[in-house]
């Protein structure tokens, strides 16, 4: 059973500091990642009262915490272009999280299919102006999801999508829209979720519960989901202690699309995706629902 790791670089201050951090340790364990990158404006400043999906933000530095609000929000790719495509130097897998993060987790669940294509596409232009490649496989920002995205992502014939909560890959439906897509979920809990609901989990015993929860096996492998602006800085000694158990468990510790080279698609069922309020129930994230069958399945 393999873990692969979804690195989510939210902001400016994730792809200068997180990212760094991230490849360092990566490269001390020999271990492979799949990011996602945030390609628009830095808008942290704005996202203040969302914290249940940008836990991240009472890490950043003030002037982070500014981007937005008083002071010119700095373009991610644009200023963060060489730290990008560090990471794909290092050969990590790198992928789409969004255009603009900050609308992206406020609006997505509910915009429509214009709003939706032009936010995926200035994402893919931006993207694409960074790696010289457009991205093959995307992860949706704050687990926000829509059914124009699903249509979005079989037409762009995206490699895979990680886009919600779940316990196995699975071919996604929302709202009537099936798509060809295979969605793999995030199947851990996510450490901001843990320690924001207390419980006894702390940021010195978080890799205990977190170990403890992958001990359970799933059908295609764990994902765990993890921020440049968390475990990439103020809990990077906590990833490294989670790296250290998890490459000794199992099968070790890969990228998704390594995850998804395992996947036999033929066999993958279709379950509906639906709402589930994340473990302190401030805000609710895509999930896998429950299974269901088409007619042209």
């Amino acid at each position: 059973m393999k873990i692969g790791l979804r690195v989510c670089v939210n902001s400016l201050q994730g792809a200068f500091k997180g990212v760094p951090n991230l490849l360092r340790l990566f490269e001390a364990y020999q271990v492979q990642a799949s990011f996602f990158f945030a390609m628009g404006a830095d808008l942290s400043g704005r996202g203040w009262r969302s914290r249940c999906l940008q836990p991240w933000y009472p890490h950043l530095d003030l002037s982070s915490r500014l981007y937005g609000l008083l002071l010119p929000p700095p373009n991610i790719s644009r200023r963060a272009a060489a730290e990008m495509r560090s990471v794909a130097s290092a050969g990590h897998e790198t992928g789409l999280l969004c255009h603009d993060r900050h609308a992206w987790v406020i609006q997505a669940a509910y915009a429509d299919e214009a709003w939706t294509r032009e936010q995926v596409t200035r994402g893919v232009e931006a993207f694409d102006g960074v790696f010289q490649q457009p991205p093959k496989v995307f992860a949706a920002a704050g687990w926000q999801v829509n059914p124009h995205l699903l249509q979005l992502e079989q037409t762009l014939a995206l490699d895979y999508a990680s886009d919600v909560r779940g316990k196995s890959a699975f071919l996604p439906v929302l709202q009537g829209v099936a798509s060809s897509c295979v969605q793999l979920p995030t199947t851990l809990p996510v450490l901001g979720d843990l320690l924001r609901a207390g419980g006894g989990v702390t940021p010195e015993n978080a890799h205990e519960y977190l170990y403890a929860e992958s001990q359970y096996i799933p059908s295609h492998g764990h994902v765990y989901s993890l921020d440049a602006e968390m475990e990439g800085m103020k809990y990077l000694p906590l990833m490294e202690k989670l790296l250290v158990m998890w490459r000794g468990y199992g099968e070790g510790l890969a990228t998704l699309g390594e995850l998804m080279g395992e996947i036999d698609r033929d066999t993958l069922g279709r379950h509906q995706i639906g709402w589930s309020q994340e473990e302190t129930g401030d805000c609710h994230v895509g999930t896998q629902s429950v299974p269901v069958q088409l007619a042209s399945d």
